[in-house]
């Protein structure tokens, strides 16, 4: 039995997963609490998509432990032992807004709960493939630094300067800046996963993300820029830009994309690999330019408002640098860019959208 682990399962990036190597023929086992729900609120739940999973993914098996519960997690592990061919751990506190209002609970949950998987691994499945997602956010502010040039509806980076070409490689610093303390917790993540593969010559990787999207994420304010926008769109909810203008530029990849990244270094794996992974320079907009595309396909203007402070360690320019992924694996390329993941996001969620809005006001009425 070839099995699969998948943390955050119901999530963005591990129902992706889930689907995936389940479609391969793999035995996978979901680990994911529910937590987005208690980060973010009731709209942010994937007890949505984790029952889509249940329905229709034959043979997945659903697991409702917290990744930092040691004995929990160790008695997964050792379940499966030597048949877990693969672990990805999408699990994780992804906001570095919220962080800043628990960062206790951001850290035990992002580093504590990554070292103890790491080492349930180390225990149980030695063998086994084991890969992180990471973020941007392990480089803090620093890109911030790189000189910009405002265009009318972006920020572009100086055609002058090295990066503007491909975006921003894996050898950009990490330190002496501001981070945000999601990004510290997600950063102490990130460099135990390299060290357990170069130390203890372990299959791992850290996929350093940037935007992750797609039509199973479940959007909130505080994370999920692409499907929350849309969201917003569609029914009508005010929506929030805070800073730079507007014209803040984030690389956005589809997580089927991702998954299928994921799939190449399965196949391939390399100890304490490292890759910044994103839609790089075909799958990348501006907050204006998400605004407009998101008007068109919604039918409708969105009612939005300017807030002149940016978030603390925010990002004014972001693509990534998929050059080192492409070198290694150079079969894979981004497939889906900004316009058709936005419209697939909303053909996907339109009509469980109005069912959830019809809900609340029925709601409101019975209680008035």
């Amino acid at each position: 039995m070839s099995v699969a682990i998948v943390t955050g399962s119901a999530g963005l990036v591990g129902s992706e997963a889930v689907r995936y190597f389940a479609s391969l023929g793999m035995h996978v086992v979901g680990i994911d609490n529910g937590m987005r729900s208690e980060f973010f609120g009731r709209d942010a739940s994937t007890e949505w998509n984790l029952n889509r999973l249940l329905s229709e993914v034959r043979g997945y098996r659903h697991v409702s432990v917290d990744i930092r519960d040691s004995a929990a997690i160790s008695r997964v592990f050792a379940k499966y032992a030597n048949d877990i061919l693969l672990i990805v751990h999408a699990a994780a506190q992804p906001s570095h807004d919220w962080a800043a209002t628990n960062p206790s609970v951001d850290f035990t949950v992002n580093a504590n709960g990554t070292s103890v998987l790491l080492e349930a691994t180390r225990r149980y499945s030695p063998n086994a493939v084991f890969i992180y997602m990471s973020t941007n956010k392990v480089y803090g502010d620093l890109p911030n630094s790189l000189p910009l040039i405002e265009r009318d509806s972006r920020w572009d980076l100086d055609p002058a300067h090295r990066y503007s070409a491909s975006g921003i490689p894996e050898t950009m610093p990490i330190d002496q800046c501001l981070h945000s303390l999601f990004g510290v917790s997600k950063l102490a993540a990130d460099v135990l996963v390299q060290e357990y593969g170069r130390y203890f010559d372990m299959k791992t990787a850290s996929f350093r993300g940037g935007c992750l999207t797609g039509p199973n994420h479940s959007g909130t304010q505080l994370h999920g820029f692409l499907a929350y926008l849309m969201k917003c769109a569609a029914t009508g909810t005010p929506y929030k830009v805070f800073g730079y203008k507007g014209k803040q530029v984030r690389d956005n990849i589809h997580s089927a994309d991702l998954i299928r990244a994921f799939h190449e270094f399965f196949l391939n794996p390399r100890p304490g690999e490292v890759y910044n992974m994103g839609g790089g320079t075909r799958s990348n907009c501006s907050m204006l330019e998400a605004i407009s595309m998101c008007e068109q396909i919604a039918g409708k203007p969105l009612a939005w408002e300017y807030r002149e402070d940016h978030r603390r360690g925010d990002h004014i320019w972001w693509i990534s640098d998929l050059s080192k992924f492409h070198s290694h694996f150079p079969n894979w390329e981004v497939q889906h860019a900004i316009p058709q993941i936005l419209q697939e996001i909303y053909d996907q969620n339109i009509e469980r959208w109005e069912n959830e809005c019809v809900t609340r006001e029925n709601a409101a009425y019975s209680a008035s």
